[in-house]
């Protein structure tokens, strides 16, 4: 059986702890950054876990992490 391939956009987005959790990177960090406080900006660099309702899906973009 060929290997399965993974979603290389989500391989590029996720990444898997040591624990098994699922790890992403947090949004609104790009543009628009003047009006922002500099606690919010400094708050969206520390990656987020995926939600445990979207952790499914995410896993079967990548079937082999």
């Amino acid at each position: 059986m060929p290997k399965m391939k993974s979603n290389r956009g989500a391989a590029k987005r996720f990444r898997v702890s040591g624990s098994g959790r699922i790890k992403r990177n947090q949004s609104f960090r790009r543009h628009i950054l003047t009006k922002k406080s500099t606690k919010r900006k400094r708050q969206l660099r520390s990656p987020a876990s995926v939600c445990a309702s979207d952790t499914a899906a995410v896993r079967k973009m990548l079937p082999y992490s």
